[in-house]
């Protein structure tokens, strides 16, 4: 089983409204991300940037960004479904560059599998997970949720996963 810790930060842009963070055995769920995706954004950034290396790593770890709280409420966390969002564009307007994936939900288990990215078809399902959690931990996760004064992932050497 995976931990999972969900966190409350100012949007960054806004910061009266506050966004989902999400972190996967202590791990940013954006930096999974960046790294489940690095491969494949690679053809389309090449020689994009003129600092390469470090451009390129910023664009993945702000690619997404939190989902806004008003929008969705803890139980959105435990909705089964195939498409559901776990991460939002860093524009601010979540549908725009989503982090869908099939959300299991059981009596002891909630599972995030089938990561995707919907405009990038040709990506299909991305290297990332699944992750099952225990039910139990994951709902306190939700309900506890501290409220951050800042983004998470500010402040964080960029890098690869642990």
């Amino acid at each position: 089983m995976h931990t999972i810790e969900f966190l409350r930060h100012p949007a960054p842009d806004h910061p009266s409204t506050h966004l989902w963070a999400v972190r996967v055995d202590g791990v940013d769920l954006r930096r999974r991300v960046a790294d489940a995706t690095r491969a494949l954004w690679h053809p389309e950034l090449a020689d994009q940037f003129e600092d390469q290396e470090r451009e390129e790593e910023e664009l993945l770890l702000t690619q997404h960004a939190g989902l806004p709280t008003t929008e969705f409420a803890p139980a959105h966390f435990l909705t089964p479904g195939d498409s559901t969002p776990v991460l939002g564009c860093s524009c601010g307007i979540w549908g725009c560059w989503p982090l869908l994936a099939a959300v299991g939900v059981t009596a002891d288990s909630v599972t995030w599998t089938g990561f995707r990215q919907p405009h990038r078809p040709r990506w299909g399902t991305l290297p990332l997970g699944p992750f099952t959690f225990a039910r139990a931990p994951y709902e306190r996760a939700l309900a506890s949720a501290p409220t951050l004064d800042r983004d998470p992932l500010e402040g964080e050497q960029p890098g690869t996963c642990p």
